[in-house]
């Protein structure tokens, strides 16, 4: 389980493609504190720590995971969102993301809204039910709050730290993003029979 609070951006240093892909990711993380096994999230996929050296670990894809999420798209020098696995007492600053994307959005417009960034996506008509205005959703694994929803189209503030301390400064209209809705609302839906 992850908050969705990033606390480091990582780069892609090789990517293996060869059978299920593996990533080297180069990180600011203290590896000699990572297990071989570990979960991390990457742009908010959950991937298991395999290797590790003294400023990098390696994590390994399936076909299934690069079908399903942006990660099929990563080359040597992608910048990724880094979240370490919650631990029991630790601060629960964004909401409960489980690291499994549920579909690949689209980044639709940009617009600046005082020093923020007023960000619309666009999610997959499967998903968009399932996003509130109001709620909570996971966009590249960054915990965030909905604004509006219009249709499949939602937007999102990102405030000038956010733009820092994740991949979002450099998000361009067009680019693809990972998408985890929020838990609660898919069991609200599966409740209500909508599911």
């Amino acid at each position: 389980m992850f908050t969705g609070i990033i606390t480091d951006i990582g780069r892609v240093r090789a990517v293996e493609r060869q059978g299920d892909t593996r990533f080297t990711i180069e990180t600011g993380f203290d590896t000699e504190t990572i297990a071989i096994g570990a979960s991390i999230a990457h742009n908010g996929v959950c991937l298991t720590v395999i290797e590790k050296g003294p400023d990098w670990y390696v994590i390994q894809a399936s076909g299934e995971t690069l079908s399903k999420t942006t990660l099929g798209g990563w080359d040597a020098g992608t910048r990724v969102n880094l979240e370490r696995a919650l631990k029991v007492g630790d601060e629960l600053g964004g909401h409960i993301v489980s690291g499994h994307v549920d579909g690949v959005g689209t980044l639709a417009a940009t617009k600046p809204e005082g020093e923020s960034l007023r960000l619309t996506f666009e999610a997959p008509e499967s998903l968009a039910k399932y996003i509130a205005s109001k709620g909570s959703v996971a966009i590249d694994g960054v915990s965030l709050t909905v604004n509006e929803v219009a249709g499949a189209r939602f937007g999102v503030n990102i405030i000038p730290h956010t733009q820092t301390a994740t991949t979002f400064g450099g998000l361009r209209v067009g680019d693809s993003v990972n998408l985890e809705i929020d838990m609660l609302a898919r069991y609200v839906a599966r409740l209500a029979g909508q599911e």
